[in-house]
C-alpha cells in the first residue's frame, strides 16, 4: 500500500500532510492543536478571541498578548512536536501577536484575513518560525511573493490556498461564495500552482502549496495531492472531536445540521462568512440591528457604528454554548459531521482511507 507523502516546509516534516486550520475565538486551542501535532499532522491554535476574558484592569491588547502566550505555553506542554498559530491580519493588535509568536519560536505563523505584506519585517532573520500566508486568488499569491522578494529578499515558507467552500471568513466576494463552481478549489489550485512554479524557477526556492476548503475525506486528500498540492488544510472536521474545547451546544449544531442550514452571511470584518443558520443568524439576515458596545476594538476593518452586531461577542457566546446570541462558524461540509470522535481516530481514519485510495 502506498504511503502518504511528507509535507516538507523548510526543516519541518509533517506526515500525514494535514494542517489543521486555525479556528478563532477558542475553537482551536491548545488541546486540539497538540492532539493533532501528536499524530504527526500540524496543529494550529488561533490567536483571535483570547483577550475577551481575563483581567479587566489591563487593556484588551495586553490581555490578548498574555492569553496568547499562555495558550502557546500550554500547547508546548501537551506536545513536543511543532505546531502553528493563526493570526488574522485584520486584527488591530496583529503586530503584537506576531511578536509573541516569534518570541515563543512557534513552528509557523499562518496569516489570513488580509494581505500580510509586512509580515517578514516582524520576524528576526535568525528566527526559525515559518511564515505562511493564506491566499484565495492568483493575484494574492503573485502580490505577496513579488512584494516579499522585492522588500525582504525572501519568499513565503509555504502558501495556504483556501477555496470558496472553506469555513469562517472567506477571501471572496459574496457572489463567488454562493456560486463556487466558477472559482472551485481545483481550478484555483491549477492557477496558483502556475504562479508558484514561476517564482520557484526564478529564485530556485521551494514554496509548498497547501490547499483547503471542502476537503473532508481521505479520497479528497488524495485528489488534491495528485493535483499538485504539497498538503491539505482541514478545519471543520476537527470541531466535533473530543479534544476541541467548544461547548457541547456548539458541537450539537454541527451534528444536527442539514445542507440547507449552511449559510453565508456578511460579516462586520468586511468579508463573507460561512455559518450554521439559527435564529440569531436569521435576525442578522433580516437586517435587525443588535445593540452592543465595543469593548475590544479588535478588528481594523470593523466600524462599530455601522455594524448591526458584534461578531466577537457572537462568537464568544457560541463558544460558551449561548447560541441564542451567537452562531457556529463552519465549512460547507459541516452537515456531513455525524459523530464525536477523538483526533487520533479521525486522523487514522483519514490516513487509512487515503492510502487505500492510493
Amino acid at each position: 500500500m502506498h504511503k502518504l507523502p511528507d509535507l516538507l516546509i523548510g526543516d519541518m516534516k509533517i506526515n500525514p500532510p494535514i494542517i489543521q486550520g486555525g479556528m478563532g475565538v477558542r475553537v482551536s486551542t491548545a488541546k486540539l492543536a497538540a492532539a493533532v501535532s501528536n499524530e504527526g499532522a500540524f496543529g494550529v491554535i488561533a490567536s483571535v478571541g483570547l483577550g475577551e476574558e481575563g483581567r479587566q484592569d489591563i487593556s484588551y491588547e495586553e490581555r490578548s498578548k498574555i492569553a496568547f502566550r499562555e495558550m502557546i505555553h500550554e500547547t508546548k506542554r501537551l506536545t513536543k512536536n511543532k505546531f502553528g498559530v493563526n493570526i488574522m491580519y485584520a486584527l488591530t493588535n496583529y503586530d503584537d501577536l506576531v511578536q509573541v509568536a516569534i518570541e515563543e519560536n512557534v513552528g509557523a505563523i499562518i496569516a489570513g484575513a488580509g494581505l500580510p505584506l509586512h509580515l517578514p519585517a516582524l520576524r528576526d532573520r535568525n528566527s526559525s518560525t515559518k511564515l505562511i500566508p493564506i491566499i484565495s486568488s492568483v493575484r494574492a499569491a503573485e502580490l505577496i511573493c513579488r512584494t516579499w522578494m522585492r522588500r525582504y529578499k525572501l519568499l513565503p515558507d509555504a502558501l495556504i490556498l483556501e477555496g470558496p467552500l472553506a469555513g469562517g471568513h472567506l477571501g471572496f466576494k459574496y457572489s463567488e461564495v454562493i456560486r463556487p463552481v466558477v472559482s472551485s478549489l481545483e481550478n484555483l489550485l491549477d492557477e496558483v500552482l502556475s504562479v508558484v512554479r514561476k517564482f520557484e524557477n526564478e529564485f530556485k526556492l521551494k514554496i509548498p502549496l497547501i490547499a483547503g476548503g471542502g476537503i473532508f475525506t481521505g479520497e479528497d486528500i488524495v485528489k488534491i495531492l495528485r493535483r499538485g498540492a504539497s498538503g491539505v488544510q482541514m478545519a471543520t472536521i476537527f470541531v466535533c472531536t473530543t479534544e476541541c474545547d467548544v461547548s457541547p451546544a456548539y458541537k450539537e449544531a454541527y451534528l444536527k445540521s442539514k445542507p440547507e442550514d449552511i449559510a453565508v452571511i456578511l460579516s462586520p470584518v468586511g468579508m463573507p462568512a460561512r455559518v450554521i443558520r439559527n435564529k440569531f443568524v436569521e435576525r442578522i439576515e433580516s437586517g435587525e440591528k443588535i445593540k452592543f458596545t465595543c469593548p475590544y476594538r479588535c478588528l481594523k476593518t470593523c466600524d462599530p457604528y455601522a455594524a448591526n452586531y458584534c461578531i466577537a461577542q457572537a462568537l464568544v457566546n457560541a463558544y460558551r454554548g449561548n447560541l441564542d446570541n451567537g452562531f457556529a462558524m463552519c465549512g460547507a461540509n459541516a452537515y456531513r459531521v455525524k459523530k464525536i470522535i477523538s483526533v487520533r481516530e479521525l486522523i487514522n481514519g483519514l490516513v487509512k482511507e487515503a492510502e487505500s485510495v492510493m
